[in-house]
């Protein structure tokens, strides 16, 4: 009896704390892994626009019960208060085919399937690779600093390097889309930059000089306002 109880305290499940900031947790993570699932099983684009909104927002909250007020700021001024709210209006513009889309889509579903379990896991061995940290060293000078602060050193101190490196990356993606949707058109009128670069004062006005011309009345309407002239005359 006595070695049965010290095997139950001894692997007894350690009780939870779940005070007001974990549970605020668990309900906001629960929002965003569901408004996450809904913006790819959502049958209208609007609704899918509407949920990846609430799954921004439940971020920005997460971020906010971590202490990173900059990030969860920029999330929502960012891609909520802006990037979305074009996507929105493009959608709502465009008449967009829902049947057209859908096409393919149980087809290509197991593959799609197959790559969004390898990336799950891949972060997952990550995360669980990054926090397994024993025991963190406090930031020197963190304490009065706001946040802001603390991540602007952080990311052009230590992290200088790949914040180069993504913003190449973007710039890169930025010209691939733009060269992308440029088209060659035939009925639309452009511009050469390097002809409009090379050309000169004299190429683009031309000073001709003419000798002055006065046009005289042709015979045909002087003799037509011949008699008109003289009927007027008789009346007086």
């Amino acid at each position: 009896m006595t070695a049965t109880a010290g095997l139950g305290l001894r692997h007894r499940v350690p009780d939870i704390d779940m005070d007001t900031n974990t549970a605020l947790f668990y309900v906001f993570s629960a929002v965003l892994l569901f408004a996450g699932f809904r913006v790819i099983t959502a049958r209208s684009p609007v609704h899918s626009a509407l949920f990846l909104v609430l799954a921004f927002f439940s971020a920005s909250c997460v971020w906010m019960m971590l202490h990173a007020e900059f990030l969860a700021i920029s999330l929502v001024l960012v891609y909520v208060g802006a990037v979305m709210v074009l996507f929105l209006f493009v959608v709502m513009m465009l008449d967009i085919n829902l049947d057209v889309l859908r096409q393919g889509f149980w087809k290509h579903f197991p593959v799609a399937g197959l790559v969004g379990v390898i990336i799950a896991l891949e972060m997952a061995w990550v995360l669980q690779r990054g926090f397994n940290m024993p025991s963190p060293k406090p930031m020197e000078g963190a304490a009065g600093m706001p946040n802001t602060k603390l991540l602007g050193i952080e990311i052009y101190t230590d992290y200088l390097y790949p914040l180069e490196l993504a913003a190449v990356l973007l710039l890169v993606a930025i010209i691939a889309a733009i060269a992308l949707t440029l088209r060659r058109r035939k009925d639309v009128r452009g511009q050469n930059p390097s002809e409009q670069v090379k050309a000169k004062k004299a190429d683009r006005l031309r000073i001709v000089k003419m000798d002055a011309v006065r046009e005289l009345p042709s015979q045909p309407a002087a003799a037509a306002t011949a008699p008109a002239a003289d009927a007027a005359k008789g009346k007086a």
